[in-house]
């Protein structure tokens, strides 16, 4: 069984090797052939006979599901981001200045609650994964619209900046051939934890009125500490999609079934989210 230290892809059961069994009920090796044999010595084929004499047919053996590729992982994580940038789009073009915000609070409050949903699910549900997307879009696009009529441009910088983040940390993560050992998974682990439980603590405390400071607003005075944050954030972001990249290798590798993609490709999806709002916050503060 394989398993991650990324939050989104550490469930119990998760990337676990598709069973070489499928579509034979009796196994393989010496408890193939010997179910064979067994068969055989029925003169029955596909029917057995009930207590009435009538013929009753047999299950059929279950067809087999398949095996996670590279391409499954990059082909579903195309389809979540194109729903994700589709959807932010709408919302930044046709969403009223005044639901600005209650859209990007509820539709981040509900995005976290998705994640929940499909981080602890025992199989991954598309249509969760979909709707997440669509979630975000509608948060990223509101988001990113505030930001934009405050620093001209910075949602451009921000998004160049996130992909060039991923594509070079892919890069090292090739071509310097790096290893993800348990330590590095379990400290990345545990700082991505408390970091969340920090930020969710800090945004939950600022509706009551109380800021700890771990945030500045999207104009005004800018804090050392929330520029720490944001950069602690962003290089958390980066180690998560170390984390992503080895994770979906190794399963692969393991032979994982190809209705686990979808999760891969929702966990990648969730870090770069992720990295871009710490993008962008960090080149507000630069602006500032």
């Amino acid at each position: 069984m394989l398993r991650s230290s990324n939050p989104i892809l550490s469930k119990k059961d998760a990337f676990t090797p598709a069973s070489p069994q499928y579509g034979n009920p009796y196994g393989q090796g010496q408890a193939g052939f010997q179910g064979q044999a067994g068969y055989q010595a029925y003169p029955q084929q596909g029917y057995q006979q009930n207590p009435y004499g009538q013929p009753m047919p047999q299950a059929q053996p279950q067809a087999p599901e398949g095996r996670m590729s590279f391409d499954d992982v990059v082909t579903k994580t195309a389809v979540t981001m194109a729903i994700l940038i589709g959807t932010a789009a709408l919302s930044w073009v046709f969403m009223p200045p005044q639901l600005y915000f209650p859209a990007m609070v509820t539709s981040g409050l509900v995005g976290f609650i998705v994640v929940m949903l499909v981080a602890f699910r025992r199989r991954v549900s598309p249509p969760l994964v979909l709707f997440y997307a669509a979630l975000e879009g509608v948060f990223i696009g509101m988001l990113s619209k505030v930001f934009e009529m405050a620093y001209p441009g910075i949602v451009m910088q921000a998004v160049v900046g996130t992909f060039a983040a991923a594509g070079v940390t892919l890069a090292a993560y090739k071509f310097f051939n790096i290893r993800v050992t348990p330590k590095f998974r379990k400290v990345v682990f545990i700082a991505t934890i408390a970091f969340a439980v920090a930020l969710l603590a800090n945004f939950l405390l600022s509706l009551a009125g109380v800021n700890l400071g771990l945030r500045s607003g999207v104009t005004g005075g800018v804090s050392l500490l929330a520029v720490g944050v944001s950069l602690l954030g962003a290089v958390l972001a980066t180690l998560n999609l170390v984390l992503d990249f080895d994770y979906i290798e190794r399963g692969v590798a393991m032979g994982a079934p190809a209705s686990e993609s979808w999760r891969g490709a929702f966990g990648l999806t969730v870090t770069m989210v992720w990295l871009y709002v710490e993008i962008l916050r960090l080149l507000s503060y630069l602006r500032r």
